[in-house]
């Protein structure tokens, strides 16, 4: 399966709706997603298309020095194929590129596939935040990947 990685546009808006609202129980909306790409200066924002369909998204704003993923989503049948490793590696190339100190998000507490996807890129839990989840009152587990540049970063 070939997985074609390429920047999220207002074109593809209603095709990462359907995905969001198969993946999400609390799915953003179509003007959530215009304010990110054509408002938000922070975001970086990444389709996956495969055979010219569109198959999953991610999300993430640079903040300062550091990442935020928003969000990783893959239509249920298309998972397993290697897409969410591709938009990882994507952001994490990304990251490097712009020379952040590491990468941050939150994850279900019970969404154990994310959250091996997330250990095999070097995320570790660091923290939790309790209810996080407003549709199951679920707590996320806080992972961060740090880069090699954190190290030498100044710490104020």
């Amino acid at each position: 399966m070939m997985v074609e990685i390429i920047e999220m546009k207002e074109e593809h808006i209603d095709d990462v709706l359907a995905v969001e609202e198969i993946c999400f129980h609390i799915p953003w909306t179509k003007a959530d997603f215009q304010r990110e790409i054509n408002e938000n200066k922070m975001a970086i924002y990444r389709v996956a298309i495969v055979d010219g369909k569109i198959v999953g998204y991610a999300g993430m704003w640079h903040v300062v020095n550091e990442g935020q993923i928003t969000n990783v989503a893959v239509l249920p049948e298309y998972r397993r194929f290697g897409i969410g490793n591709a938009m990882m590696e994507e952001f994490i190339k990304i990251a490097n590129d712009y020379e952040m100190i590491g990468i941050t998000l939150e994850v279900k507490i019970s969404n154990l596939p994310a959250q091996k996807l997330y250990t095999k890129f070097g995320f570790k839990p660091e923290g939790f935040r309790k209810n996080y989840y407003k549709d199951t009152n679920e707590d996320a587990i806080i992972m961060w990947k740090y880069f090699a540049n954190y190290e030498n970063y100044d710490k104020v």
